[in-house]
């Protein structure tokens, strides 16, 4: 405004600045970065617009500019105007998998109808982390397995399954959260062959497959919390006696009582 009143010849400068409470050293002021930052900018559209750097965000744009370019500029800058040209990526949104709410919690009719599986985690005595998967059938609460070891991916999951069944007989459903083994297409592929229907909770509700958390509540505090583990063999055969134990509660008893 002061440049538009002493520009139509009503007033001084003095006046002017004094009117408008501006000082005089603002006025004269003259901006020696504009032609910096139209350099820049112009800069910033020739690279977003390059083939191949059309995917290219702030950072790459900035790291190109000052170690391939040679310009040594502050970065707030340089953001600043790639924010006024408006070059920002679009951020393109998670995709989430929608899942199908399983059934409410029933006990099955017979036994090996439904079997529920769950892994947990624990520390040898040096520090290194083991698994433990565990199996139980949710007519009774039979514990069927809970093999421990450092580490089980899909494949040695499926084969433990094998080994249980030629026995147990194959379940119609096996109920699961949603672990990196249980959504992989090998174990997917392995339940189809076999005519499996697969359960799976939602993520964030644990309580969707209550019967194996309360299953490994009981093995955390009974086994897990009880023992410090010198080698994995150690805590394989501890689990196995456990697991002995727990699916026979008088043997149990008498253990305890036997040790009290």
């Amino acid at each position: 405004m002061a440049h538009q009143t002493v520009a139509s010849n009503k007033l001084s400068i003095r006046k002017a600045c004094k009117l408008f409470s501006v000082s005089e050293t603002c006025y004269r002021h003259i901006a020696k970065q504009s032609a910096i930052n139209d350099k820049v900018a112009a800069k910033l559209i020739e690279i977003t617009s390059s083939k191949g750097q059309t995917t290219w965000g702030f950072k790459l744009c900035y790291l190109y500019m000052r170690h391939q370019v040679g310009w040594k500029l502050n970065r707030k800058r340089v953001y600043r105007i790639y924010c006024e040209l408006k070059l920002n990526l679009r951020i393109r949104p998670k995709k989430r998998i929608v899942r199908d709410k399983p059934l409410d919690l029933q006990v099955p009719s017979t036994r090996n109808k439904v079997l529920s599986i769950d892994f947990m985690s624990d520390n040898l005595s040096d520090g290194r982390a083991i698994r433990a998967f565990n199996v139980i059938d949710d007519f009774n609460r039979e514990g069927l397995l809970n093999e421990v070891d450092f580490s089980m991916p899909a494949s040695r999951v499926t084969r433990m399954l094998d080994q249980l069944f030629e026995w147990r007989g194959v379940p119609a459903v096996i109920r699961s959260d949603n672990g990196p083994e249980f959504i992989s297409h090998h174990y997917r592929d392995w339940a189809e062959k076999r005519g499996i229907a697969l359960w799976f909770t939602q993520p964030g509700n644990p309580q969707q497959n209550a019967y194996i958390e309360r299953f490994n509540r009981t093995m955390r505090n009974e086994l897990l919390n009880q023992h410090v583990f010198e080698s994995i063999e150690e805590a394989q055969d501890e689990a196995t006696e456990w697991l002995w134990c727990y699916n026979r509660p008088l043997l149990k008893l008498a253990k305890s009582m036997i040790f009290d």
